[in-house]
């Protein structure tokens, strides 16, 4: 009596060009691209629903009108001026509140003394100083940077003192045991442990500033992005103004993938840790 026997089923082969066309959908990029592409749709679609293109044009009248700022110049001035604006602001916040996050981190003394006051100002928006620095900076380029500064500080701020507090107190202890010295403390022991919370602080400040710098050049600049949307806004030129907004959008967006690349520079240490 002859045995039979069963071979294992072989795995089902996958056709090349299929398996190449799956990696291509899970491509991030790719994901990316198709989120962009339903944006479209959608906004197509309330066009179409709401019939008036006064108030919402149409993507392709938006393009057209993206494509005219280019050519003449005139988009990559105003996103030149608000961009070096926001630069010098995150600058200007960077320099005051890591430092001071640093010492209330360290201090409990100082945390008593200030902490009250940073709570008191951090829930007043920056957009609510706008007619006080109005009056005190004038229409120019002070006023913008001041309340992106104000708005910009205490995300860094925060973040600074939560990523000093997080340091392990074992490294603390050990260093000191080694008669570590302050300035060496600092450099090579607290200042690498927070960098990646304080990296996380400073994109939030981007964000929430170039929030702000729209609303503070609407009123108070006589350039940038923000100055340029008002102005084609008089002007009922809808398609520009959904232009400018779509460039702050795009700008912001470059501008947070640069500080995450930045990040992953600074602190490849923070890796798989949920701070990238």
């Amino acid at each position: 009596m002859e045995t039979q026997v069963k071979l294992p089923n072989a795995p089902m082969q996958v056709a090349p060009g299929f398996g190449l066309l799956r990696r291509l959908l899970r491509q991030r990029w790719f994901v990316a691209l198709r989120a962009f592409a339903l944006f479209t749709l959608l906004w197509w679609a309330f066009f179409v629903w709401n019939g008036n293109p006064l108030q919402l044009p149409s993507p392709v009248r938006v393009v057209a009108a993206l494509g005219s700022l280019v050519v003449s110049g005139e988009m990559f001035e105003h996103a030149l001026i608000s961009t070096t604006r926001l630069l010098i602001a995150l600058g200007l916040a960077i320099a005051m509140a890591v430092p001071l996050g640093f010492w209330m981190g360290r201090s409990r003394t100082a945390e008593a003394f200030i902490d009250p006051l940073i709570e008191l100002l951090r829930p007043i928006s920056g957009i609510a100083w706008l007619p006080l620095a109005l009056f005190i900076f004038g229409v120019g380029d002070t006023l913008p940077v001041f309340i992106m500064v104000y708005v910009g500080f205490f995300p860094i701020l925060l973040n600074t003192m939560a990523g000093v507090r997080q340091v392990d107190p074992k490294l603390i202890a050990a260093a000191d045991t080694m008669g570590v010295g302050r300035r060496a403390l600092l450099l090579h022991v607290l200042v690498p442990a927070a960098l990646p919370t304080v990296m996380v602080g400073i994109r939030l400040a981007f964000a929430a500033s170039w929030a702000a710098i729209v609303a503070a050049e609407l009123i108070g600049a006589p350039s940038g992005l923000g100055f340029a949307i008002e102005w084609y806004r008089q002007l009922l030129m809808t398609p520009k103004v959904y232009a400018f907004i779509l460039v702050i959008g795009v700008v912001g967006y470059l501008c947070d993938l640069g500080l995450r690349a930045l990040q992953r520079v600074l602190t490849p240490w923070s890796e798989g840790t949920g701070l990238q």
